[in-house]
Formats: structure tokens, sequence, C-alpha cells
């Protein structure tokens, strides 16, 4: 199993792709696919990797798994395409940015404009069935992507991991914290938001630690 892939992370993840694990995984979406709609569509299941090339990023979000609703689910951890209402999460992430940096937030929810500047937006399961959250956990996703996370700890420097919720805090021991910086907080999610996710100021800590590194921070919505 070989998808196509932005050539950086093709050097990068070439030998996932020859592992058994991966060929029972492409087996399983094959009969799902006859079975079920799944999302999102193929061309977009690894756009997160193509946005954001291995050598451009700066910033890891780690979402769950994709929006299972039709028309939602674009390949980027809570992003949605223009068209679609803000769901409940990214509204909730907008707040705090407001709250946090001052600034508005993106006109819609596609998030392309973060991924762009180094944003690698990943959820841990790259598909979904439709209307059924989760239905593709344990499938061979996770593998994979944990794959990636220790690929960007040993191969990268100085990245900024922020990990919401306990599905993506439990990737922590993945990543070497004397190369990284790890910042946590409770989902997004209405459920979990008013936890901690509230005032967590992630954004403006990004930002904050991009500049002592020389790096451009992110403009994480409108000035």
């Amino acid at each position: 199993m070989q998808p196509k892939l932005e050539p950086s992370w093709l050097r990068v993840l070439q030998d996932e792709f020859a592992k058994p694990y991966m060929y029972a995984l492409r087996d399983f979406l094959r009969a799902e696919k006859r079975q079920y709609v799944v999302y999102p569509p193929g061309p977009r299941i690894f756009h997160a990797f193509e946005a954001t090339p291995f050598e451009a990023v700066k910033v890891v979000i780690l979402g769950q798994d994709p929006y299972h609703g039709p028309g939602q689910a674009e390949g980027l951890c809570f992003s949605v395409p223009e068209t679609q209402p803000l769901p409940p999460s990214l509204q909730n992430i907008y707040k705090e940015i407001q709250d946090d940096t001052g600034c508005q937030p993106l006109p819609n929810g596609h998030l392309e404009p973060w991924a762009r500047q180094g944003v690698f937006l990943l959820n841990t399961t790259l598909t979904v069935r439709e209307h059924q959250p989760l239905s593709h956990k344990d499938h061979g996703w996770e593998t994979f992507t944990d794959a990636v996370i220790k690929a960007l700890s040993a191969q990268r420097e100085g990245l900024v991991f922020l990990l919401w919720g306990s599905p993506a805090q439990r990737k922590r021991p993945l990543i070497d914290e004397t190369r990284h910086t790890v910042l946590t907080a409770p989902h997004p999610s209405p459920l979990s938001a008013y936890r901690g996710f509230f005032g967590c100021k992630h954004f403006s800590q990004t930002n904050r630690i991009l500049a002592e590194r020389g790096l451009k921070p992110i403009e994480w919505g409108v000035a």
C-alpha cells in the first residue's frame, strides 16, 4: 500500500507503507467503502501531509478522527470546507483565539491557512464511516500516526505540540520533550472546554515560543 504522498513525507514514511498493518488497513478500507460511505473522500485522506510538508512543520495539533457528517471532513483536523457551518469544537477554538490573542478568527472553518504556515493538523485516525464516530478506530491508523509523531520528534527540532484532550495526550510519550515543547489542555468540545481549554492561551504561548526560536509566529486569525 503506497498512496500518493507529498514527497518530503514519503521519504520519511515510505517504510510504513510496506508493513503488514498497512496492507490490512487497505483491505479494511476497501471493504468499508463497498458497504458504507467513508469520509473524507479518498484524495483528501492525506491532505494534512500535502498542506504541510515535513520540513515546514512548526506546530502539531492532534485531533481524534474526521468529522462524520456529509461534506465536513477534508483531511485536516478540526477543519471544515468554507461552505460548512462551524462545528462546536471549532467555535470554541475560535473563541479562545479571540480571547487569547485579540485577533478576529478566520472568516470560516477552513483551516488550510494555518496548515500553509506550518501547523500540521493531524487526526489520530484518518478515516471514518458516515455518522459513526470512531468507527475506524483500532484498524491500523493509530500505528501509522504514531510513526508520524515519532518521525517528527526524532528528525525535527523545536516543534510545538498542542495536545487537547485525553486521546491526544496519550501520544505524549512518543515526543522527546528535550527537543520539543508540549502544551496540554482539555478538548475544546462543549463537554470539556470549560474545564480548562478556555484560558489555556495556547495560541499566544505557541507564538511566543516560535518567536524565541527565531521563527515567524502563526497568524491564527485576522488582525
